[in-house]
């Protein structure tokens, strides 16, 4: 649903929408207001008083938390105005209480410290995005600065190969030669991503792109795909041969 806020005294958990918003679990809200009606008749009562889907509170769906299993339940995540009024139509103490924690958490949500916390917390995100769209792009505009001639050939080349690969010829894994060429100054890794330092970057050594992806949430994120050209792995081999690496096959010639 979000990320937690982390306040006060905590009588209900309350998270943070995409939106900046507060958002509240509709089962928990269920279960600390002591409601007796099951949750799937309750819930569509308190939408009776004018709550509109998509704009008080969106539907989710979650696993069925009955020992036997069953039928995902519906859930619902909640503003916290809607939860507000759900807590004061209860009619009772425990639903004043509720509502007057809703009020405070609301207070300090809103707080100056607050606002420019998130404020702060954005730009970093967005910042850090930045850097690493920079860093993709020196990287292959380094590359791309070889003759334009050889950039056709590079494209068409049916010899560019993984990390991965190059590792199997050394018997080891992509992550461990990544490490490697990290630690002989070839390459510095930033947001899982590696990428060349810059002396290495118009070398014609690697050919990357950058695709488009979507994470299991739905945010949209990009990552660079990276393959290593004949010439690259040449410069591997004499590079590596030199701090003592040698493939698995020359090690059993010797």
């Amino acid at each position: 649903m979000g990320r937690e806020i982390n306040n006060m005294q905590e009588l209900i958990k309350i998270e943070v929408s995409e939106n900046q918003e507060p958002i509240v679990n509709g089962r928990e809200l269920h279960d600390v207001l002591g409601v007796e009606t099951p949750y799937r008749i309750w819930f569509p009562r308190m939408c009776e008083y004018g709550f509109v889907e998509n704009v008080d509170f969106i539907s989710l769906e979650q696993n069925c938390t009955k020992p036997q299993g069953g039928r995902p339940e519906t859930n619902h995540a909640i503003k916290l105005d809607m939860a507000k009024e759900i807590a004061m139509i209860q009619r009772n103490e425990q639903g004043k209480k509720v509502r007057q924690y809703f009020i405070q958490v609301e207070k300090d949500f809103n707080s100056p410290e607050k606002i420019m916390a998130r404020a702060l917390k954005i730009a970093e995100g967005k910042l850090n995005i930045l850097q690493l769209e920079n860093s993709q792009q020196k990287q292959i505009i380094g590359e791309l600065k070889p003759k334009a001639d050889y950039l056709d050939t590079i494209l068409q080349n049916k010899g560019l190969v993984t990390i991965t690969a190059i590792a199997k010829d050394y018997g080891m894994s992509g992550e461990k030669l990544n490490e490697k060429l990290h630690e002989l100054g070839v390459q510095y890794n930033q947001s899982k991503q590696w990428f060349l330092y810059s002396k290495y970057h118009n070398q014609g050594y690697t050919h990357s792109e950058t695709i488009d992806l979507t994470h299991k949430d739905g945010t949209k994120f990009v990552k660079m795909n990276t393959k290593w050209t004949q010439k690259g792995r040449l410069f591997l081999y004499e590079l590596l041969k030199k701090n003592g690496i040698v493939p698995t096959i020359e090690r059993e010639v010797i």
